[in-house]
């Protein structure tokens, strides 16, 4: 066994060599100390992943891929064209992957404060604001194309971004952010998705995603996801009136041009809790993860709505980050961190649940998750899970 996978489950042969299933869970190490992994899974177990390293407030995104979980990845390919123009500090505004059309890998990612090209100048400041970056994979698979900014007509770029395609050629970028016009403070915020329907070649102007006024939680992700149905899901958190940070889903059935919305759950609290969510499908059903009030929950996504959510058991304080996966048997596997915050490590846990919402065995926990960073988990072919982190 490699100092980089991890079996949390001992494997025990009983009889005389009698055949044993595989692990329910695998923990398995960031390539070179990375932080902050992205992993996206494609149908064959061809797996993909994003991490950074450097100075958390200007350092360098990475791209490695694997044939299948647990086995070796491939040499890192540096995303981002501009030195240090990546951002790791706060945990929830580092680089987000997505897959697209024939495999091409599209990424983006908040720029740092000396990344290039600038975002527009903030009315409130006087000062060009950080950009919201992007950039696709080039045709030969060899290298990543000069970075760019997709932020032309909004300003004020705080909590994480997100990305989202599908095999059809549609690629979109999303992040919230302020009109010229926009009220002052977190009120006058709004998701915004810039779209692309010929694979990351050209993007159209941001637009609003949804125009009812719940504002938007100035420093807290958020999670973008593309069915394979080719439907548009979107999570955020609000800031109406300063203190409802509740969680809404933004679903879109015609290629991004109109979302409609629907509450999730709702949080009240007069601060940035610095959240961030997830989604995850398998077999036509789409699932999603959430933090509020300090534990992490999850549900599937149904008719536009997210269904009743299931809360990981156990004490409900200082869970952040959660990652959703779910195999073909409907099994879920709900990882998120404990005991991490503003620069400062934490450690992993993880709860598995039946197709039901049920709780499958113990929690399962891991120390050493490092300052800024998570975890990310994938559900393999076979049933079980693969935890990176």
């Amino acid at each position: 066994m490699t100092s980089r996978v991890a079996c949390l489950f001992c494997l025990v042969v009983a009889g005389f060599g009698a055949s044993v299933p595989p692990p329910t869970v695998s923990l398995l190490r960031v390539p070179d100390g990375g932080v902050q992994p992205q992993v996206v899974e494609e149908p064959d177990g061809r797996i993909h992943m994003l991490y950074f390293l450097g100075d958390p407030k200007g350092g360098d995104l990475y791209y490695v891929q694997a044939k299948a979980a647990g086995e070796a990845f491939s040499k890192p390919i540096r995303v981002n064209s501009q030195p240090g123009s990546a951002i790791a500090i706060g945990t929830i505004r580092g680089g987000q992957i997505a897959i697209g059309r024939n495999g091409r890998v599209h990424v983006a990612w908040n720029g740092s404060n000396s990344a290039l090209p600038q975002g527009p100048v903030n009315p409130e400041s006087g000062k060009p604001g950080n950009p919201m970056l992007y950039t696709r994979l080039n045709d030969k698979g060899t290298a990543f194309e000069p970075q760019r900014n997709l932020m032309l007509r909004t300003f004020g770029l705080d909590g994480g971004g997100t990305l989202a395609a599908d095999a059809d050629g549609n690629v979109y970028a999303a992040w919230h952010g302020k009109g010229m016009s926009a009220a002052k403070g977190e009120a006058g915020r709004q998701v915004w998705v810039a779209e692309s329907h010929d694979g990351g070649k050209t993007f159209r102007a941001e637009a609003p995603a949804w125009k009812e006024p719940t504002g938007a939680c100035g420093c807290c992700g958020m999670a973008m996801f593309s069915t394979r149905e080719g439907k548009l899901l979107a999570l955020y958190r609000s800031a109406t009136e300063e203190v409802h940070r509740d969680i809404y889903l933004l679903a879109s059935e015609d290629k991004g041009k109109s979302f409609h919305g629907s509450l999730v759950q709702r949080w009240e609290i007069n601060a940035c809790p610095m959240s961030s969510m997830s989604f995850a499908e398998n077999r036509g059903t789409t699932v999603a993860a959430w933090e509020t009030g300090g534990a992490v929950f999850y549900g599937e996504v149904s008719a536009d709505k997210v269904a009743k959510p299931v809360a990981a058991p156990g004490d409900r304080k200082g869970r952040k980050h959660p990652r959703v996966a779910r195999n073909a048997k409907g099994e879920t596997l709900l990882v998120w961190t404990e005991g991490t915050g503003w620069q400062r490590g934490g450690s992993l846990a993880w709860q598995l649940f039946d197709r039901s919402g049920n709780a499958i065995g113990e929690k399962g926990a891991a120390a050493g998750v490092p300052v800024w960073s998570f975890g990310a988990v994938v559900a393999r072919a076979d049933g079980t899970f693969a935890i990176y982190y």
